[in-house]
């Protein structure tokens, strides 16, 4: 649907280690292990919504080609993976995640790195013609947006005061009224969840989601929570009405 101008901002940090003990056990990614987790958190959302689909939501996931030149500029690809929120157990909706988005790599790195950025930019291409006529709303090319940031590893300061947690905000558009931005610092993961607030009533309730699906996996794989070596951060909620 259509959004309006009203937005909610919802963010929690997490424990990196917790994801990558996750991805050691499984011999999935930490990319493919945050995936996973913001798969759980939706498929839980949609059922307390009485909403979820028979098919699984289908992720734009942006992939970034720094590591293949040393140009600026934006130089990034995309690929489209399915969440698999269809699948009801997290180790098998984990798994064809995994699945997805390993396919999908295979067949960008086939292709020279120009050819990479071109097939990102068409195919998302139609996705503008379909916001303009309204056929997005019918036949999405995917559901949302996620996309994960690396940033920096060590303490960053600003005139001596300490930064103590990154939360990514990006923007959903027409159709796609939920973005999800997560942003590595430190040892931790930023979830930054924004969504039109009357096309995605109580977001904040993603948070629990989030922390219930990464439960969920450590659970099924036996695997205890690390005690946390700093404090805990705040849970955190944004209003903003439309101007």
């Amino acid at each position: 649907m259509e959004i309006s101008g009203s937005r909610r901002f919802a963010s929690q940090s997490y424990s990196l280690s917790r994801f990558k003990r996750i991805g050691e056990a499984t011999g999935a990614t930490v990319n493919d292990v945050t995936l996973a987790i913001c798969a759980g958190a939706l498929r839980e959302y949609l059922l307390v919504q009485n909403k979820l689909p028979k098919k699984p939501l289908i992720a734009m996931v942006p992939v970034s080609l720094h590591g293949e030149t040393s140009a600026g500029g934006n130089q990034v690809s995309l690929l489209l993976a399915s969440l698999a929120t269809d699948v009801a157990d997290p180790l098998k909706r984990l798994q064809r995640i995994v699945e997805s988005t390993t396919e999908a790599k295979n067949r960008l790195t086939k292709m020279p790195r120009l050819q990479k950025m071109a097939h990102g930019i068409t195919s998302i291409a139609p996705l503008g013609a379909g916001i303009v006529t309204g056929t997005a709303e019918k036949h999405p090319l995917f559901n949302l947006v996620i996309s994960n940031v690396p940033g920096a590893r060590e303490t960053l300061y600003l005139n001596g005061a300490r930064l103590d947690e990154v939360y990514p905000v990006s923007i959903p558009t027409h159709y796609l009224a939920l973005n999800i931005t997560i942003s590595g610092y430190g040892d931790n993961l930023g979830f930054g969840y924004i969504a039109c607030r009357r096309s995605v009533p109580a977001l904040q309730r993603m948070l629990d989601y989030t922390h219930n699906a990464i439960e969920e996996l450590e659970a099924a794989l036996g695997l205890e929570e690390p005690k946390p070596k700093a404090r805990k951060a705040a849970r955190k909620t944004v209003r903003k009405k439309a101007p």
